[in-house]
């Protein structure tokens, strides 16, 4: 891919193994209703907007069972199926919903099994593109390594195609590079920082986003940042954000996703939205090419904000 794509910066597209997808993807963790939990309050919307999805050209959704749950699945394979031939779909399992629209850890062996079957039926694969263990470390969960193994035994049954991480630090990344290929790692990263929030999602201390970042660099591993556009964190006053929208007649949303993908080649963007019309303005950030001092100016305001 390259410039003909519309993207401002190099690369324009990023390697998941033997797969290749445009580097600024489509996360669907808000197809179902408020809180993640229940069908859409506009089903007919949420189907536009994973039809825009296609018609832009975005070829990365990320998904899971337990967006709804069993919602954000069936609606992608509802709109979606048959697929475009380039169209990568990732997963993730470690995680359910409780009756209290709450999250818990769902990574004991036989319930990564579970999910597994679960992201299958639902999306209508035969194998997973892509599948991320998302740790969440609750006390009484199953160790790191005991769920990682039996991913790996799910992809040995042919069930995943290639494997990834989702809230882990770069320790885990580590361990987990020592047993299998890991393709990607899905984590906090935006404009507002956030590793004080990740430490409090995974129950355990963890180190900051940078430090994970700089290990996907090193192996080549793309870097998924959830939370792209700071979880109301852009609604705090920070002048060189600001400075930015304006000289690129921008929102701060895209000038917040320009800066993910200028903070590092290997940095996959996968802003969500229920809206067609957000959505096409998020894609549109990828025409925005920030210098390296409006990056380091952005973060630095982004610290002290």
């Amino acid at each position: 891919m390259n410039a003909a794509d519309g993207f401002a910066l190099s690369p324009a597209s990023i390697r998941l193994g033997d797969l290749e997808v445009r580097r600024l993807g489509f996360g669907a963790m808000r197809l179902p209703g408020k809180d993640v939990w229940g069908e859409p309050e506009d089903p007919a919307r949420a189907r536009a907007v994973l039809r825009r999805v296609i018609e832009l050209g975005i070829n990365f959704i990320d998904s899971s069972w337990y967006y709804g749950p069993h919602v954000a699945n069936r609606l992608i394979a509802e709109v979606l199926h048959p697929y475009p031939k380039d169209l990568v779909i990732a997963s993730k399992l470690g995680g359910k919903r409780t009756p209290d629209k709450g999250w818990a850890a769902f990574s004991r062996p036989e319930e990564l099994r579970v999910g597994c079957e679960h992201d299958l039926s639902e999306l209508k694969r035969d194998v997973l593109d892509i599948v991320h263990f998302r740790y969440i470390g609750a006390p009484g969960t199953a160790p790191f390594l005991e769920s990682l193994d039996a991913m790996i035994d799910l992809k040995k049954q042919g069930k995943i195609r290639h494997l990834a991480l989702s809230n882990v630090n770069a320790k885990q990344l580590t361990q987990a590079l020592e047993r299998t290929p890991i393709v990607a790692v899905q984590n906090l990263f935006n404009v507002g920082g956030g590793s004080g929030q990740l430490a409090k999602m995974s129950h355990a201390e963890v180190e900051s986003p940078e430090a994970v970042l700089l290990a996907c660099e090193t192996h080549g591993i793309a870097y998924l940042p959830f939370f792209p556009l700071a979880v109301g964190a852009l609604g705090k006053p920070q002048p060189a954000l600001a400075a930015a929208a304006a000289k690129y007649a921008a929102t701060p949303a895209q000038i917040a996703i320009a800066w993910l993908l200028a903070r590092s080649p290997v940095m996959l963007p996968i802003p969500g939205t229920s809206s067609p019309e957000h959505l096409t303005e998020n894609w549109e950030a990828r025409k925005i090419a920030l210098t390296k001092d409006e990056v380091s100016a952005i973060a630095a305001g982004a610290r002290t904000a």
